[in-house]
């Protein structure tokens, strides 16, 4: 059972994947040697781990690097993105998230024509940037090198500034009752500035994400109008199937049918 600081200190990692010993020992005003103590009776808890100069989330708790995700599942993401290109028409507005899905999603649609993309993703941007058609707006704040992303407070003030036709983003993971999951509060931030600063709201997600293990609780899957995934839903999971059926798009080689 953890205490207050120990609670806070679990919050501060969740929040940013990472934390250093001389961060923690600064924000709780406390000697290095008294905040190693306290990570340290955490990790033998196992709800951190060491790593060099400081803590993370444990590997059960973190989502997997976002190279090895790039090609897991591929043809499913291909499939949702092609059929997300069939759904959305030349001269939108459209927001992109991060994550590999939306990321195919934009290499599907880099091909549309007079496209205005406002995204918090290099990957997304990297996908439109060789359509001279598309005019690109990229989020400022401090990149999460691995992730090539902007997320947090600098990633909810950009998306703020507009008013999109479209947005499109993925999930961590999608709970039994249609609650949707990511590893970091900030992604969570990210996507939900998207579903607030949009007309319609996209979820593009595969049939992996189904009862997947991501800790952070953030929205639901009633905040968007349309859900493309490419297989139908798990039975596991009726309840989304009964409520939401109106918006599930089953993609079956770029075509779409209703789940």
């Amino acid at each position: 059972m953890t205490n207050k600081r120990q609670a806070q200190i679990l919050d501060i990692v969740r929040d940013k994947g990472f934390a250093s010993i001389e961060h923690l020992a600064v924000h709780f005003n406390v000697t290095q040697q008294t905040a190693r103590r306290i990570v340290n009776q955490l990790c033998d808890q196992g709800l951190l781990r060491r790593i060099h100069g400081g803590v993370g989330l444990p590997v059960s708790n973190q989502n997997l690097a976002y190279e090895s995700r790039q090609g897991l599942n591929f043809e499913a993401k291909r499939r949702i993105a092609q059929a997300v290109f069939n759904f959305v028409p030349d001269g939108a507005s459209i927001m992109i998230g991060l994550g590999t899905t939306p990321e195919y999603v934009a290499l599907a649609l880099a091909g549309r024509q007079n496209l205005r993309i406002i995204t918090n993703s290099l990957n997304a941007a990297s996908a439109f940037a060789h359509n001279p058609d598309v005019e690109i707006t990229l989020a400022g704040g401090t990149l999460r090198p691995l992730d090539r992303d902007i997320i947090g407070d600098a990633a909810v003030r950009f998306f703020s500034q507009f008013k999109a036709d479209i947005g499109i983003f993925g999930v961590g993971g999608i709970d039994e009752d249609g609650t949707l999951l990511d590893f970091y509060s900030g992604e969570v931030q990210a996507r939900q500035a998207i579903v607030a600063n949009c007309r319609t709201a996209l979820l593009v997600a595969d049939a992996s994400k189904f009862g997947r293990n991501a800790t952070v609780r953030g929205g639901h899957i009633s905040d968007c109008q349309h859900f493309f995934t490419e297989k139908p839903i798990p039975a596991g999971f009726h309840r989304i199937t009964d409520q939401f059926a109106g918006k599930i798009h089953v993609a079956d080689d770029g075509r779409v049918q209703a789940a």
